[in-house]
């Protein structure tokens, strides 16, 4: 059974940063995002208006900034080496002015690495920048980040891997509930409600980094119902499903914060010849992703294999977004199967191949499978039925 990130694998982690960042010497690190934060030390944290920091001195020692409710909390879950705190947000003093008194007092002055220059504006925060509140050079450590991220352990390619075979359960329900006179919404927090039981159940006590007590799996659509699913990036409605609606699913389940992802066009009742042609015309256009991923293609060369083909079958029009992109902590992480991110696939690169086709009159057809680059190829991690036959719904 997949388990969280150990102690080992962090320190490896924050061991390559420093070296990143070696050449720009900074006197320490400085990291806001949530995301990183997870990645460097395992610490999950619900990103509000109160800043949150990770704080790394020269020396490898680690800092955990925190509001200061979040004290006991922060010292019973996570392993840091100092725990430090303000009273609130706004307070009587800003939280930023009580991090540069920190950072003064680790040493951190002069030129400091940080993801970026200062909290984000998030949830009505406001505040001075890093380097306002230190007098500090701040240096960018996002790339460098973005770029460990990109390469995932085999520990979390397998944390991938068994989200996937919880985005399957979850798809499997889903596709289960879907039925004319029902709508998403019963069908898809059926199917995210019974899914999300079970991997809990099955992944044990040990199972932590949820946010909320009903955080686990989810399925559904997206509003992606009729011609809706023509927009790639719909919203919710309450619609209820009709024969002759085609369908974009949505599936995701965080496994100690990892995600997969799967998705599959669906049509409810029998399909036209017109849905069969642009059904054909996907299915073949991740096909050609597929065969195209490898270690050493730039992703821009994925994107324009699938390009050629929608050129070469004459449905250019048809074109919406990019191939895919890279998944992990984040559901959309970098790089980008994008002909314009000219990054050189290496193995142990996971990400989504999902080139869709769509049409305002009649839908959009998107399957999402998650994939990570191996040593002479690829492997999909999602499996899943991708023909039509098994993904139409009885009407």
């Amino acid at each position: 059974m997949a388990t969280g990130i150990g102690p080992d694998e962090l320190r490896e982690r924050r061991e390559r940063l420093r070296a990143a960042m070696a050449d720009r010497r900074p006197s320490g690190l400085v990291v806001f995002d949530q995301s990183y934060v997870q990645y460097l030390t395992r610490f999950s944290f619900l990103a509000t208006e109160r800043p949150v920091a990770y704080v790394e001195g020269a020396d490898g020692e680690s800092v955990a900034f925190v509001p200061e409710f979040e004290v006991a909390r922060v010292r019973a879950e996570a392993a840091f080496d100092r725990v430090e705190s303000y009273i609130e947000y706004p307070g009587n003093e800003h939280p930023m002015r009580v991090l540069a008194r920190l950072l003064d007092e680790l040493g951190i002055r002069g030129r400091i690495a940080a993801d970026q220059d200062g909290y984000p504006g998030i949830l009505g925060y406001e505040g001075p920048s890093l380097s306002e509140v230190t007098g500090a050079e701040v240096v960018l450590a996002a790339p460098a980040l973005e770029a460990l991220m990109a390469r995932k352990s085999e520990a979390e390619v397998e944390l991938v891997r068994e989200s996937a075979r919880w985005c399957e359960h979850a798809h499997r329900l889903l596709q289960e509930y879907t039925r004319p006179g029902t709508t998403e919404a019963h069908a898809g927090l059926r199917a995210g409600y019974e899914a999300s039981l079970a991997m809990i159940d099955a992944l044990g006590p040990e199972y932590d980094g949820g946010l909320s007590s009903t955080d686990g799996a989810s399925a559904g659509y997206r509003g992606q119902i009729g011609a809706r699913s023509a927009w790639a990036h719909a919203v919710a409605h309450t619609i209820e499903f009709r024969p002759g609606d085609v369908l974009v699913s949505e599936t995701s389940a965080p496994v100690w914060g990892y995600n997969a992802e799967l998705e599959r066009a669906m049509v409810v009742g029998p399909p036209t010849d017109e849905m069969r042609r642009h059904f054909d015309h996907m299915v073949a256009a991740q096909r050609v992703a597929f065969g195209a991923l490898r270690p050493g293609v730039a992703c821009a060369d994925v994107d324009r294999a699938v390009l050629r083909y929608f050129e070469e079958a004459g449905i250019l029009d048809t074109w919406s977004q990019h191939t895919g992109h890279a998944i992990g902590l984040r559901n959309h992480e970098a790089p980008f199967l994008d002909v314009g991110d000219p990054t050189t696939l290496e193995p142990g690169m996971v990400l989504t191949v999902e080139p869709g086709v769509y049409d305002s009159a009649i839908g959009g057809f998107r399957h999402s499978d998650t994939v990570v680059v191996t040593e002479d190829g690829m492997e999909i991690l999602t499996d899943y039925p991708r023909d039509l036959e098994s993904l139409t719904i009885p009407a």
